[in-house]
């Protein structure tokens, strides 16, 4: 759990590897973390013939390119890096050992990186609240699984409080955590009106020394911040969710989380592990709008956040996450074996055929086409922190029937969370493709090496009409291969111009006369 000793059991293992003329490779999520952890290895290491380098966008390109030259050569026994470490100009003399700290903020391109070095080296996975895919991995066997559930000698449950927002409240909790000479986080997570909250609290608590830091901010003026926070030089720390993953500072002994309602559970969860850390008490408020309600979700999370309040509790969250979300990265292209032999598709549907047998309804089976096409689509975590939206996002986008259903989802989607990044955009995709093929009634739809397969249900016969206009559209690229099957051989291989082209034929085949092909079905 937060603040249990993983750091320590990765600097031990780091030794291990070192001792034994192998290097080390330590991957962390932030460029906060990774100076933080140079800075602990260093220490620790400092009395050894051992030489700890740093990797983020801390360095300038010469001391970069330095790094980069020895660590090929061999002379840098330990390297801690952002996903830097990651990019293909980083080479190893002999990487032994590779240590992941928070795997749940890294994407998908960074791990199918990981999955190369993988072959070849161990790697050691740390985190409070692993992800579902993880948990169930080691669970199945799949990887090794150690628990440390043993809290440090005299800590503390954080106190935890959700609170209607109060400047009273506020100048309270800052004003009792610093009378006893302790420091306070504030966390606001929109860097466009950061300053206008700083001097709000200013002139709220102005017997307070504050400092303020945020991801958009230049790294020599992040780094000299977060410098005066841990010398103990500033008394509060008004700081974006930057500061979510691994940061330590033992005196910092109360946060106050502004909109809690707008994070997610592991978020919240994550934000609070930032106190705590020595044997004071600790507390945590989490600040909601003084008027309105709060949405049905909001809701669900912050209650979840005052039960989890004992020691340990991360690995409940996480396993109460993998209960509800299933062990598979969904509709990703990292899934594999049997971890992932059930997808989310046939998962809905078979709960959905359970519940409906138990009434005693007769089930009529829909048929749902395979589809096997060339793209990462997912909703990454970073994106959709908590994983009940995630899921619920999910179940919407494979009950969409019709096209419209889908824009209007993907219009909700922005309007809540922002610009979809790539990933989620490529699963819209997949879904209008999907919605296509099901009103079609296609068994599958493949595409492999440049060459896309369609092939409909057995007992379909694909109408004269829709023949014709394939034969028109796609010239010599048509080849039939059946009754109820046909290759078409596409212009490119890029998923821009797949989807593209996939998307008109499947459109223009919809737009035929689809009673045609049930009316055949029926006769047959």
């Amino acid at each position: 759990d937060v603040g249990y000793g993983k750091t320590e059991v990765a600097m031990r293992a780091a030794f291990k590897a070192v001792e034994h003329d192998r290097q080390v490779a330590v991957l962390v999520p932030t460029t906060l973390l990774a100076h933080q952890h140079y800075e602990n290895f260093a220490e620790r290491f400092a009395p050894f013939p051992m030489r700890v380098a740093l990797l983020s966008r801390f360095q300038s390109a010469k001391e970069t390119k330095t790094i980069l030259k020895d660590v090929a050569a061999g002379t840098v026994d330990v390297v801690i890096g952002t996903h830097r470490l990651l990019q293909k100009d980083v080479a190893f003399r002999q990487l032994g050992l590779v240590i992941i700290d928070e795997e749940q903020w890294f994407g998908v391109k960074h791990k199918e990186r990981l999955k190369q070095l993988r072959t070849q080296v161990d790697v050691l996975t740390l985190t409070a609240t692993p992800i579902p895919r993880t948990l169930q991995m080691a669970m199945s066997s799949v990887r090794d699984l150690s628990i440390i559930d043993t809290p440090p000698a005299g800590r503390l449950a954080i106190k935890t409080e959700v609170i209607r927002f109060s400047e009273k409240a506020v100048r309270d909790a800052i004003l009792r955590e610093l009378g006893r000479g302790g420091q306070v986080y504030f966390v606001h997570n929109r860097v466009e009106t950061m300053e206008r909250i700083g001097s709000w609290l200013h002139q709220l608590v102005p017997e307070a020394r504050m400092v303020m830091a945020h991801g958009q901010m230049d790294a020599r003026p992040l780094e000299a911040v977060m410098l005066k926070f841990v010398k103990r030089e500033a008394d509060v720390l008004i700081a974006s969710a930057i500061i979510q993953s691994g940061l330590d500072v033992s005196n910092a002994n109360t946060i106050i989380v502004n909109r809690a309602d707008l994070f997610g559970l592991a978020q919240l969860y994550q934000l609070r592990g930032r106190v705590g850390r020595g044997g004071e008490q600790a507390y945590a408020y989490f600040l909601i709008p003084d008027e309105g309600t709060l949405t049905g979700d909001a809701q669900k999370r912050l209650i979840a956040i005052q039960q989890f309040t004992e020691l340990g509790s991360g690995f409940r969250i996480a396993a109460a996450d993998l209960e509800i979300r299933g062990a598979g990265n969904l509709l990703g292209r990292q899934q594999s074996g049997h971890i992932a032999a059930i997808g989310l598709d046939l998962y809905m549907q078979m709960v959905e055929q359970a519940v409906q047998r138990l009434k005693g309804h007769v089930i009529e089976e829909e048929p749902d086409p395979t589809l096997q096409l060339p793209v990462s689509a997912f909703i990454p975590e970073q994106y959709v922190v908590d994983p009940h939206q995630r899921l619920s996002l999910y179940k919407r986008l494979t009950a969409c029937g019709q096209i419209g259903e889908l824009a209007l989802l993907h219009g909700e989607i922005q309007d809540r969370y922002g610009a979809p990044p790539e990933p989620v955009e490529r699963l819209l995709e997949v879904m209008q493709l999907r919605t296509h093929a099901k009103r079609l009634r296609l068994a599958s739809l493949e595409v492999h090496d440049q060459t896309a397969k369609v092939v409909f249900q057995p007992k379909a016969v694909i109408p004269e009409t829709a023949v014709h206009r394939l034969m028109d559209q796609l010239k010599k690229r048509l080849r039939f291969l059946s009754p109820v099957s046909f290759e078409i051989q596409m212009r490119h291989d890029d998923w821009p111009s797949i989807f593209s082209e996939l998307n008109a034929i499947l459109q223009s085949l919809d737009l035929c006369d689809t009673k045609t092909i049930q009316k055949e079905v029926a006769a047959s």
